[in-house]
């Protein structure tokens, strides 16, 4: 078998591509919302020339790269006809996955990118990768640019999934194509899909519970709620306390969203530790990037971790250990999910299957330094 060389490409603004690449996306717009269906005679070349004011060279030079790929053929002395969805796929050369996630640059995705690419690249699959930077619009550019591609699957991370999915269409069209696509770290509620992510209750709840059994009875808990991971390890913060019979005061639990993750739960921290009387002696963190922030609001108290405040953080990401205090924390399996993810995606290429395959993995408890009983 001839060795593929591994290709990942970064999608590009609309704004930067050529005319004719534009009208490409357009075009396949109207493949992918049903406007035009399969066998559906294409307007021709001086009909769409008129509607976009192009040339009608650009439009002939978009209809080479559409027939090229196989979104469209023609028949002598009929016109241009839309092709089935599946053949575009079946006429490369190389088969190409997408990943769109909400980060590229963030401390856990590159670990989860590179875990699919080893497993990508093995196979012979080349890679488009796209971030959404967390936000909806975003998401749905992504999509439209990986949908403008003749693809073979998609690797997603929700953007904001407790936020409700206003590109549902988009998804369903995904499978109008029958395009496979597998969800990475938690899936949107209404589309059934496969998917591997981690039990964020029970991490949420194992955090909480190591707390309690050394003795501390004042937690408080930080967790971003725009995604379901965090409204997952509430849930399971929220549920030890209760099986524990703990009492949690509502004013330990700091809410966050994506927009004010830099300011609000440090303040919200920082105010925490002023109060002598009432002050917690523990924190549970959404992640670990938020609980090396703590760390610093700790410091600026004049406290220090363990001594004072006991921290627990989540993902057991390389900042776990990049501090003086090594943090106590929940496991994710990064790279590994990034390999399974792919492979389950090749699978339902290559077997043509369309099983419901999901992944729930338990996270572990590593405790270090950042986390003692209380006195």
């Amino acid at each position: 078998m001839e060795l593929v060389l591994f290709e990942v490409t970064f999608m590009t603004d609309a704004k930067q591509q050529p005319k004719y690449l534009i009208l490409k996306q357009e075009i396949l717009s109207w493949l992918q919302s049903g406007k035009l269906k399969p066998d559906d005679q294409m307007p021709t070349e001086n009909e769409i020339a008129e509607q976009f004011r192009m040339s009608r060279q650009t439009v002939r030079q978009t209809f080479g790269v559409l027939e090229q790929e196989g979104w469209i053929f023609r028949v002598q002395g009929r016109g241009t006809f839309v092709s089935n969805p599946q053949t575009a796929r079946k006429q490369q050369d190389v088969q190409t996955i997408g990943i769109i996630t909400t980060y590229i640059s963030d401390y856990i995705f590159p670990h989860i990118v590179r875990g699919a690419e080893a497993a990508l690249r093995n196979k012979g699959y080349r890679m488009l990768l796209s971030s959404t930077d967390n936000d909806k619009d975003k998401e749905r550019e992504s999509l439209q640019m990986m949908m403008s591609q003749p693809l073979s699957g998609l690797i997603i991370e929700p953007t904001k999934s407790a936020e409700g999915n206003p590109n549902l269409s988009y998804y369903l069209t995904l499978n109008y194509q029958d395009i496979p696509f597998i969800m990475i770290n938690e899936s949107y509620p209404e589309i059934n899909c496969p998917y591997i992510k981690v039990d964020d209750e029970a991490g949420g709840y194992k955090a909480a519970e190591h707390l309690i059994k050394l003795g501390h009875r004042r937690i408080a808990g930080f967790f971003k709620m725009d995604d379901l991971q965090g409204v997952n390890r509430l849930k399971g913060f929220i549920k030890a306390h209760q099986e524990f019979r703990v009492p949690l005061l509502p004013d330990s639990v700091i809410h966050y969203t994506t927009e004010d993750k830099a300011t609000k739960p440090f303040e919200a921290g920082l105010e925490m530790l002023s109060n002598e009387t009432e002050r917690p002696t523990a924190f549970v963190c959404y992640n670990d990037e938020l609980a090396i922030m703590l760390l610093e609001a700790v410091r600026q108290a004049g406290l220090s971790v363990p001594e004072h405040i006991s921290i627990v953080g989540f993902d057991d990401s390389s900042l776990a250990v990049a501090t003086e205090v090594k943090l106590t924390t929940l496991t994710h399996p990064k790279a590994d999910m990034g390999i399974m993810a792919a492979d389950m995606l090749i699978a339902m290429i290559e077997q043509n299957t369309d099983t419901m395959t999901c992944n729930v993995i338990e996270p572990e408890l590593i405790i270090r330094e950042s986390t003692k009983p209380i006195k």
